[in-house]
């Protein structure tokens, strides 16, 4: 089995390695080596990445994974030439693996202070590439909680306080008040000891010291299935959310003529605004319909099966001619409205006043097979979105002749 050199120095970034095997993974290739310090995808952190290097070749590292057996591949982006046994050097990216360690520690300082403020512990971690989370189990989780833990765990962090890393056996784990118990037994435990605060079994990778987290920023809560979930950030990543909050804040204020903090404000006015105009709008165009059916009625000449008004309006939507049609069906006993609009998304409206002999979803369906798409509706009304416009006011004007004879 693989010797896990990052359980006992995550600042290792470089070592040298013999080939134990070759494996072919799908379309990549995965290399088995004697020892690693290459971090597998585990516990809720996420693998690093880096490079193996053989003689004068190079071969990116661009996924590493762990098997059910406990076997670490190394998966390569290019097919090596190395063979079994070869001597090999490898190279951790850097910044992936600092930024990892700030993550991980960081959460074990913000589930600890989750535990110690308010018996919340934490069931599930998750790495993201952006952020990361925790679940707490609890039923509830007010905005003071959270900001009281991140206080916490940022005082934490600034005390600099030792990380340390010890193994013990399971047996002497039980009386050491872990945090959390591994769910598999295993003869030796790999406990993450952050001096006087926390205490528990994990296999990640971790900073020597509390101070190097450098600060956690607690994002968002939800409410999830088990419990609720926060999302977090820790060291540079917490540093470049910071950033790019506050440019997104002061464009989007800029925009605004105002302040970064009159946004709040100023959002509440743009939406009652837009809510006065809307009803506005609505108001208006309620009376233009009405307006608009009373015209089209008036100059419309009934005949023996009723008024059968035709249109297809290019600058107006399903929305308009529904509207549209309904006016005039309620307007007069004896109308039939074959009315369209190819305004964005074409679309059809066929409708008629209640007590009319016609069949609107026969007609509809009459017109589509002509036009193509899709649509249907009742005896009274039918809407549909034709595939094609071309030739629709002849076939509209073609199906009012038949309702007319």
């Amino acid at each position: 089995m693989t010797e896990r050199l990052y359980y006992h120095d995550s600042f290792l970034y470089e070592f040298d390695a013999k080939i134990a095997a070759v494996v072919p993974d799908d379309s990549r290739t995965a290399l088995v080596l004697d020892i690693t310090a290459f971090y597998p995808t585990s516990g809720g952190q996420v693998f690093d990445t880096g490079w193996i290097l053989s003689g004068n070749e190079k071969f990116r590292v661009a996924e590493v994974a762990e098997r059910d057996d406990g076997t670490i591949l190394h998966i390569l982006e290019n097919a090596p030439h190395v063979e079994k046994g070869s001597e090999v050097h490898g190279k951790i990216d850097i910044d992936r693996r600092r930024d990892h360690m700030q993550q991980h520690s960081g959460q074990h300082v913000l589930s600890a202070a989750f535990v110690r403020l308010f018996n919340m512990p934490t069931v599930s971690f998750h790495m993201g590439v952006e952020s990361c989370s925790i679940d707490l189990d609890t039923k509830t989780l007010t905005t003071d909680q959270v900001e009281a833990a991140e206080n916490l765990a940022n005082d934490v962090v600034l005390q600099n306080r030792p990380v340390e890393i010890r193994f013990v056996t399971q047996e002497e784990a039980q009386g050491l008040g872990l945090r959390k118990m591994p769910p598999v037994e295993r003869n030796k435990l790999r406990l993450i000891d952050i001096r006087d605060f926390d205490l528990t079994a994990c296999g990640g990778t971790h900073v020597a010291a509390t101070g190097q987290i450098g600060s956690v920023l607690l994002r968002k809560t939800e409410k999830v299935r088990q419990g609720w979930r926060v999302e977090f950030v820790g060291g540079k990543r917490a540093v470049a959310t910071a950033r790019r909050d506050y440019t997104t804040l002061t464009e989007s204020a800029g925009l605004c003529s105002s302040y970064i903090w009159d946004l709040p404000q100023q959002i509440h006015k743009f939406h009652e605004d837009a809510r006065a105009s809307r009803k506005s709008n609505e108001q208006i165009l309620q009376e233009l319909l009405d307006l608009y059916a009373d015209r089209i009625l008036r100059e419309t000449t009934e005949q023996s099966c009723g008024i059968v008004v035709t249109r297809v309006f290019p600058d107006r939507d399903l929305n308009f001619i529904k509207l549209l049609a309904q006016r005039l069906t309620r307007q007069s006993a004896r109308v039939v409205a074959l009315l369209a609009g190819t305004a964005g998304q074409p679309a059809l409206v066929f409708a008629q006043s209640t007590g009319q002999p016609f069949d609107m979803g026969a007609l509809m369906k009459d017109a589509l097979a002509q036009l193509g798409g899709r649509g249907g509706g009742s005896k009274d009304m039918a809407q549909g979105g034709p595939a094609k416009t071309e030739g629709l006011e002849t076939i509209l004007t073609e199906l009012a002749t038949k309702l007319r004879t």
